[in-house]
């Protein structure tokens, strides 16, 4: 009984390690597999005899191996079936199905060894050790002409639609060509080779596809070979190398299609679907951001967060991310009902656990605000509610001043009020020396809560920087329209730069910020280096499959009210400090008196409410855009 034990016990770790399947049900195909190894088994052993006696079996061992060849059969059928063999699908074999082949005729042959010896019916030792060679290439021999065979039949060359070049003849290249040989049934896309940098690999062979050349020469073997589509298989390059690659296939007249960085392939998995078209995100080459997840949970978990302009393009990505750290309450405040019943619809699939309070409320309203925070007393706010859009603020500047400077000033103060312990407004770059009114009211908002920050117990920050790609209101949106209208793509000027950031990622910066600003602070995201917009404009020409200036017109308008040629992060009185964070700076706050500053704003607010507004005692509702 105990090695009856034993033995249940070391099946079970097996079975948990996929070489044994206990799984007793059975097909034809199996059925069918298991006469051919039977034949197999028999053929093994009978070879192995011939050999062993230079093809002159004596008759004591002939009579031997037609009384043993019925046990050595079902000796090794067990051992076969108890190792998964009858439960693969050998059209898709790879190192693991070999592996286990290696372990079933080992074990049957230990088996037929040890059962041969307790029936005293052996036969020469080195009978044991050829047939063990012959099982291993019979055995493994029958599996993987099915796997070829099912390769030949899956890739036909004739019946290709599109011929494709990976880019990396890594693990990730190896995996995406074995999925499209797998799928080629579907998809009809044929791999004509590799691309890689690594000169031991040029001229090799990776599973019968060859390594073409290097990156540079991607443009004239994409020639030579008729490439319809290139997919680029380096998911833990860095993103500056993925981005020098992917400018080079974009230039092409081809499908570019890539593979997610790592951190989006989760467990590794690569498959079809994760396949994806490349994206302007690609091309400026941005790293991964990587953040201190304790930190920021303990200064958001069991906390209440206010989020204003929750509806916005940073507003909503804030509720999302925001919600992954278990605040116990999430206050969602926006002006527009559409915005705030959208974001809590999306958030309530996210996270159902998640106390979600939906808030309609205009952020210029200081009673509404004030009571907000005494009915939920929120503890930490983000404030995002801004009007952000240039030229149409130079237009409408009672309002940029209104919602931008006051509205600011009636959530900050009320966060002091009502004991908030952090307070974090999300600035930008065009608040750096400003030359527009909505930059200029982004500076006095950041000087409102670097006042406030001198006598206030709450935490008062903000961060800046710069544009944010596909948000509300910014020019890929616009370009992607325009192309898709058939053009012309409109630039205000040929030498018009930004900085520009992913949603996802300026928000993960945004909330570490917040776990690591001090009182007053003016944070400062690092967002790479410039980006000219016309080459934006035609790098999203080329991946809508498009030429620039032939098949879509690129056209300058002039600057518009309020714009500048290049956007600063800083000013001249500004210097910054490095953090503990690599891609969060400090701004040095520039010196002002706290009791001026309060008495020009005061005036502000009374030129306000009456030159501007007439008998108005309050201000005038209006729509409130998000940042």
């Amino acid at each position: 009984m105990p090695r009856l034990a034993n033995i249940t016990i070391i099946s079970r770790e097996y079975e948990e390690a996929g070489l044994i399947r206990m799984d007793f049900r059975i097909n034809h195909r199996q059925v069918l597999l298991l006469i051919i190894d039977a034949f197999l088994v028999a053929a093994a052993l009978y070879l192995a005899l011939l050999l062993r006696f230079d093809f002159q079996i004596p008759e004591l061992f002939q009579v031997r191996y037609w009384q043993l060849i019925y046990f050595i059969i079902a000796i090794c059928l067990t051992c076969f079936y108890a190792f998964g063999l009858y439960q693969r699908i050998w059209q898709y074999a790879s190192i693991e199905e070999l592996l286990a082949i290696v372990l079933a005729v080992t074990a049957g042959s230990l088996f037929i060894f040890l059962f041969t010896h307790i029936v005293e019916q052996t036969l020469p030792r080195s009978t044991y050790i050829i047939s063990w060679f012959l099982n291993l290439a019979f055995i493994g021999g029958v599996r993987f002409l099915l796997r070829l065979r099912a390769r030949a039949y899956t890739c036909r060359p004739k019946e290709a639609v599109a011929r494709v070049l990976i880019v990396g003849a890594g693990d990730s290249g190896t995996i995406v060509l074995s999925e499209l040989q797998r799928h080629f049934s579907q998809q009809k896309k044929l791999p004509v080779g590799f691309i890689d940098d690594d000169p031991a690999k040029q001229r090799n062979t990776l599973h019968g596809i060859k390594v073409l050349g290097t990156r540079e020469q991607i443009p004239a073997i994409a020639t030579k070979h008729n490439v319809d589509e290139i997919i680029i298989a380096i998911p833990s390059a860095p993103a500056k190398e993925v981005k020098k690659i992917t400018r080079i296939c974009s230039q092409l007249p081809v499908k570019v299609s890539i593979l997610p960085g790592i951190h989006e392939v989760l467990n590794g998995h690569v498959s079809i679907s994760k396949i994806r078209p490349v994206q302007i995100e690609d091309l400026l080459g941005r790293e991964e951001v990587k953040i201190n997840l304790e930190e920021i949970a303990a200064y958001l978990k069991d906390e209440v967060v206010l989020i204003t302009g929750a509806g916005g393009s940073i507003g909503s990505e804030l509720c999302r991310q925001v919600t992954s750290f278990r605040p116990s309450k999430i206050l969602l405040l926006d002006h527009t009902e559409n915005n705030v019943y959208d974001i809590e619809m999306e958030l309530m699939k996210l996270c159902p656990s998640c106390t979600i309070i939906p808030i309609v409320a205009d952020v210029r309203d200081i009673g509404r605000i004030d009571s907000i925070f005494s009915s939920h007393k929120p503890t930490v706010v983000f404030h995002a509610a801004a009007h952000k859009h240039v030229p149409l603020m130079e237009s409408n500047r009672e309002e940029a001043i209104n919602n931008n400077i006051l509205g600011t000033k009636n959530v900050a103060e009320a966060a002091d009020r009502h004991y908030a312990k952090s307070f974090l407004l999300i600035s930008t770059d065009k608040a750096v020396v400003p030359t527009s009114v909505m930059g200029a009211t982004k500076r006095v908002a950041e000087m409102v809560i670097q006042s406030l920050a001198k006598k206030s117990q709450t935490r008062y920050c903000a961060v800046r920087f710069g544009n944010v790609l596909n948000s509300r209101g910014s020019v890929i949106p616009l370009f992607k329209k325009q192309i898709e209208e058939g053009g012309p793509v409109t630039i205000t000027h040929p030498d018009m730069t930004r900085y520009f950031m992913t949603i996802s990622e300026a928000v993960q910066l945004v909330i570490q910020a917040g776990a690591m600003g001090k009182k007053g602070e003016i944070l400062v995201l690092d967002m790479g280096e410039p980006v000219k917009i016309t080459d934006l404009a035609r790098d999203l020409i080329r991946l809508s499959g498009l030429k620039p200036d032939n098949d879509i017109a690129i056209t300058y308008t002039g600057v518009r009210p309020g714009e500048k040629l290049f956007e600063e992060v800083l000013n001249a009185e500004e210097g910054t400090s490095t953090t503990k964070h690599e891609r969060i700076f400090i701004a040095a706050a520039t010196a002002q008196s706290s009791a001026s500053f309060i008495t020009e704003l005061a005036h502000l607010k009374e030129i306000l409410l009456t030159d501007l507004f007439g008998y108005c005692k309050e201000p005038m509702a209006g729509s409130t855009r998000k940042q």
